[in-house]
């Protein structure tokens, strides 16, 4: 068994078919072996236990030929699984960090959409630290340094810059969406409903 098959990614719904986390494979397959989830065919939508996945895996050609063997199961990995009792959505919390800014921004200058490379990218308070501005979520954006310097100690409006798109706190459904690296194609639909929340950081 292939270590890193087992660290591939699965999405994690709770038992309103809510998006709460990711897992690996491995943890994935040992919920569903506890009973505490159930994994889910992501075009039928048809909910299955190890044995049935296991006859899934078997009948259908779309799994590319992975599989996760035991002695007595062959199993595709699987993308989404669905918890059997838990409804809540756990913390889910998106940390303000730089690397979540980045991928807020998707690497660009949120004034000119220049994509320079890292080490040429700053993060831009809207409103001036040096006027009260805070770092928060609704406050910071990327900006290349041009569009920094042009800037200088002014609000956008002041120095008669737009900025490409409003500057929101992410959800974390809405930030897993484009910030896996190996996001699976199938979770689009179990991820539709990722919108911005406008919540503040204190």
């Amino acid at each position: 068994m292939k270590s890193s098959v087992l660290e591939r990614p699965t999405l994690v719904l709770n038992k309103t078919w809510t998006p709460i986390r990711t897992t690996t494979t491995r943890e994935a397959i040992g919920l569903v072996a506890t009973g505490s989830a159930r994994i889910i065919d992501p075009v039928t939508y048809e909910v299955h236990d190890l044995d049935s996945w296991h006859a899934v895996s078997k009948a259908q050609e779309r799994f590319e030929g992975v599989r996760i063997r035991s002695t007595r199961l062959s199993l595709a990995p699987p993308e989404v699984i669905v918890l059997t009792m838990y409804d809540g959505v756990g913390t889910r919390v998106v940390v303000f960090s730089r690397a979540n800014l980045f991928k807020r921004d998707r690497f660009m200058c949120q004034f000119c959409g220049a994509r320079p490379r890292t080490s040429e990218m700053t993060i831009d308070h809207i409103v001036p630290r040096s006027r009260g501005g805070k770092s928060t979520w609704e406050n910071c954006v990327l900006a290349c340094f041009h569009c920094n310097r042009k800037k200088k100690n002014r609000t956008p409006e002041e120095a008669h810059m737009r900025l490409r798109k409003p500057a929101l706190k992410p959800s974390w459904a809405a930030l897993s969406a484009f910030s896996q690296p190996a996001r699976i194609e199938s979770w689009k639909n179990f991820l539709s409903r990722a919108y911005w929340e406008t919540e503040l950081e204190p």
